[in-house]
């Protein structure tokens, strides 16, 4: 489970999509246990559970029901989710004996899982500020040290979605929650990130902290962990104004196709 920043490295630069880069992680890492947060349909499940023969048990978490106070653009109505749960289920049938299905929130199904079992986590949930904070804090615990917590929406930019909706804080909080707990996070690319979990220093080790916070940017891009310019009031307003003219849709598609290919 032990990788360098050259092995992950190696990775990034092979990989052609999430899913790619993902897979030849976790082949890698011999992953076993693990957890997906914010399942969906399934697609990323199902196409884990295909390619990493090591996998014995997968834990699919998702509320798949309506949030009220989740305003995100995935917020469907609870007959839509129950559509979503039974393509997951369809889509993973053939791992069925793997698969360990938490319906609820993180805060509400997480402590199904002990502390210490999981070699991987993936969060793809709830990309605000609060949902962010909730996942790490309590996925944290799950993972056994030395092992890692990967995730999507890494995205650069707050608003990712438009105005209206809640920003996105996946970055740059996720870099400031290993800062506190004093690990390596890589920024990856497709917006995906990936944070190594320190591992106990051995007993009577006399080399330095191994346990130091690290933010390794492998796509050299990350370049502010601040959020001042992105609450710039002119610079909200000159997305509003892109949103409410004819042209908003069209600019916010070539926006979103401009950071597909970062």
């Amino acid at each position: 489970m032990n990788l360098t920043c050259q092995d992950i490295q190696y990775l990034a630069d092979n990989s052609h999509d999430r899913i790619s880069f993902w897979v030849s992680f976790l082949q890698k890492i011999q992953a076993r246990q693990m957890v997906e947060i914010g399942v969906y349909k399934g697609h990323f499940a199902a196409q884990i559970l295909a390619t990493c023969a090591s996998l014995e048990r997968y834990y699919l978490l998702d509320p798949w029901r309506h949030l009220d106070a989740w305003n995100k653009p995935s917020n469907q109505s609870d007959a839509v989710f129950d559509e979503y749960l039974a393509e997951t289920r369809a889509r993973t049938d053939f791992a069925k004996d793997k698969c360990v299905i938490l319906r609820g929130k993180t805060t509400e199904v997480i402590e199904e899982i002990q502390d210490g079992e999981l070699d991987f986590a993936y969060i793809d949930g709830d990309h605000t500020l609060k949902g962010i904070t909730i996942d790490l804090h309590r996925v944290y615990p799950k993972i056994k040290p030395g092992g890692w917590i990967g995730g999507d929406d890494f995205s650069q930019t707050i608003w990712q979605h438009a105005t209206r909706y809640e920003p996105t804080v996946v970055f740059p909080y996720a870099v400031y929650f290993a800062e506190a707990v004093g690990a390596q996070i890589y920024a990856l690319p497709y917006n995906q990130f990936l944070l190594k979990k320190a591992e106990p220093p051995a007993p009577n080790h006399a080399g330095g902290d191994q346990s130091a916070f690290e933010f390794i940017d492998l796509t050299k891009s990350y370049q502010d962990t601040g959020l001042k310019a992105q609450f710039n009031p002119d610079e909200i307003l000159k997305r509003k104004l892109a949103e409410s003219n004819p042209f908003g849709k069209l600019w916010r598609r070539i926006v979103k196709l401009n950071r597909r290919d970062q």
